[in-house]
C-alpha cells in the first residue's frame, strides 16, 4: 500500500486479489481439457513464523547470515531464496519433495493436496524435512502462500503444451528412421501443462520498463551448466 515500496500496487482490486485473497484456482490439464482446481493459500493462518524460519534455514543464510538478513527487503533476492526453499530436491531442508513417476502409496499423492497451510505446518511438525510429494502446481501454490505472507503480491500462471529443450538449441527435436518410424533418442520433451508464479515488484536494476510481474518458478529443475 505504501507508494515508496518496491512491491507497491496502485490498483486496489489487484491488491485484494494478489495480496489479501486466501483462496484461488489453479488451472491444470491440457489445452483441450482445462481443469480448475480450488486451492487454499491461507497466507494469514499463523504461517509467518514458518515463513521466517524458511529464510533462516536457506543455504543463503547459512553461508552468510549478515548479508542474507541485509537483503531481505529486496523482493528480487527474497524471490530467489523462497523459490529455492519451496522444493527440497537440492537437500536444503526445502518444503516439498518433487516426484513425477512411480508409486505414491507410502506418501501423499500430489493430486490430493488442495491447500498450502497443511503442507507448511506438516513441514514444521516433521522438523523441517521435505513433505512428500509435490508437483508443479503444488510448488506454485505453496510459493504463492509464502510470498503473499511476506507481503509480495503473487499469482499463479498455467501454460499448456509446455516444452523442455534439453540441449539448448531452442527447438524440440524428434528423430525418425528411413521408414518414418519414430526413434526415441531425443531427451527433449513436451508435456501437458506447467504452473509457476509471478510476483509484482519494481526492477531498479533493469529499468522502469521491466517493472511489474516477474517470473519465479519453485519446481525443481535440472542443473544448467553445473
Amino acid at each position: 500500500w505504501f507508494s515508496g515500496d518496491d512491491v507497491y500496487m496502485s490498483n486496489e482490486n489487484e491488491r485484494q486479489e494478489y495480496v489479501l485473497n486466501e483462496n484461488g484456482i489453479i488451472f491444470v490439464g491440457n489445452a483441450r481439457y482445462i481443469e480448475a482446481r480450488g486451492w487454499y493459500y491461507g497466507q494469514f493462518q499463523d504461517l509467518l513464523n514458518i515463513c521466517l524460519t524458511m529464510l533462516d534455514l536457506s543455504l543463503y543464510y547459512r553461508q552468510d547470515p549478515a548479508m542474507d538478513v541485509s537483503r531481505r527487503g529486496d523482493p528480487k533476492y527474497l524471490g530467489r531464496v523462497i523459490s529455492s526453499m519451496i522444493n527440497g530436491n537440492d537437500n536444503d531442508n526445502g518444503v516439498l519433495l518433487g516426484k513425477w513417476q512411480g508409486s505414491f502409496h507410502s506418501h501423499e499423492n500430489p493430486s490430493r493436496w488442495d491447500g498450502s497451510v497443511v503442507i507448511l505446518k506438516k513441514w514444521r511438525q516433521d522438523n523441517y524435512r521435505p513433505v512428500q510429494y509435490g508437483q508443479c502446481w503444488v510448488f506454485a501454490g505453496v510459493m504463492c502462500t509464502v510470498l503473499r505472507c511476506l507481503g509480495i503480491p503473487t499469482r499463479l500462471v498455467s501454460n499448456f503444451n509446455s516444452a523442455h529443450d534439453v540441449d539448448r538449441n531452442l527447438s524440440i527435436d524428434k528423430y525418425y528412421d528411413s521408414s518414418g518410424r519414430s526413434l526415441n533418442i531425443s531427451k527433449d520433451s513436451t508435456w501437458d501443462y506447467h504452473v509457476w508464479n509471478e510476483s509484482w515488484f519494481i526492477r531498479p536494476d533493469l529499468g522502469r520498463s521491466y517493472n511489474g510481474w516477474q517470473v519465479l518458478d519453485a519446481t525443481p529443475q535440472e542443473q544448467s551448466r553445473g
